[in-house]
């Protein structure tokens, strides 16, 4: 049994990252903020599933807390992190980009200084594909990332950077994951796919910035979990992109929508945000390669999956407070 902490246990990819590793028999230290950035109801359900594993150990810390951090991995036989806690959203980052610094960056800072202390050799950074700004596509993982269009990717940037330097000090060995467009059951409700469930299942219009023709390499949750553990292996300082390597409109995923829940689609045309892409697509030659991972679940299947478990939860997701 190996005892594996996840940062950002209670978010949406951290959560199925640590259930997937509790199903295999892992010891997971589990760390969150538990913060307000979108209603935490949410992150508390995700918390309760975890906590039904008699392997599961749950931490209420913020990783930017260096003091309380050390605590953590001087109480616990830690033998990889994966950090998944991130403060996400390129919109946001640009109206508070000093939180982005202190989660992203100056968090991952505190974590790999921790893993020296404690001779902990295996670190897994998720970061994002947003650093590939408007690059030609697909993105290869030696693509150009020196030219990030919000706080956000650029303080994504720094934890990679930060990353390396520790490999090349400390022989920290460090799988860097740029996740594309992630979606699925339990997802942020900040989204698109879960605000476009909500209204459309509520017969309101939903919001779309420009025309809806930008084009997203969605993938599922699930993959991503299954490749994020996959990312756990030896690997040096390698950076490999987990996409669906099948970017579609906007549009298509809406009309997707509109079929599982049965209802007539309304859209409120908004402009489009300086800071988004029009396009992103994932080369994942190098994961398939190095991890043994490709995507295997079509966004149709996907999207069912994502639909028929909001109308399971419905009673939960009813008492969530939903920014508009």
């Amino acid at each position: 049994m190996k005892t594996i902490l996840v940062t950002g246990c209670a978010g949406f990819i951290g959560w199925k990252v640590s259930q997937a590793l509790l199903e295999k028999k892992n010891r997971v230290i589990g760390v969150d903020n538990m913060n307000d950035y979108y209603d935490p109801k949410l992150k508390i359900w995700r918390l309760g599933i975890l906590k039904k594993y008699p392997d599961f150990t749950f931490y209420k810390c913020d990783i930017a807390n260096y003091k309380k951090l050390k605590d953590i991995f001087q109480e616990n036989n830690i033998s990889a992190v994966i950090n998944l806690a991130a403060r996400a959203g390129v919109r946001a980052s640009v109206e508070d980009p000093w939180v982005y610094l202190d989660a992203n960056t100056k968090g991952t800072l505190n974590l790999l200084e921790c893993c020296v202390r404690n001779k902990v050799k295996k670190f897994v950074l998720a970061s994002t594909s947003s650093l590939y700004a408007s690059e030609n596509m697909p993105f290869e993982e030696t693509s150009r990332t020196d030219t990030p269009l919000a706080p956000y990717s650029a303080t994504k940037k720094g934890a990679e950077v930060l990353c390396y330097a520790y490999h090349y000090l400390y022989k920290i060995d460090v799988s860097v994951l740029r996740y594309f467009t992630v979606y699925g059951p339990a997802g942020r409700p900040d989204m698109s796919i879960f605000k476009f469930i909500k209204n459309i299942d509520a017969g309101k219009a939903i919001p779309v910035f420009g025309d809806g023709n930008q084009t997203r390499d969605f993938t599922y949750i699930d993959d991503i979990a299954d490749g994020t553990i996959r990312a756990l292996k030896p690997v040096g300082y390698e950076i490999f992109n987990l996409g669906g390597d099948h970017p579609v409109k906007l549009n298509y995923v809406i009309d997707l929508l509109g079929k599982h829940l049965g209802k007539k689609v309304k859209v409120k045309r908004l402009k489009m945000h300086i800071a988004d892409v029009r396009a992103t697509w994932a080369h994942i030659e190098k994961s398939k390669k190095v991890l043994g991972w490709k995507p295997i679940t079509s966004l149709e299947d996907g999207v069912k999956k994502t639909v028929d478990w909001y109308f399971e939860n419905k009673k939960m997701l009813d008492k969530l407070v939903w920014k508009a």
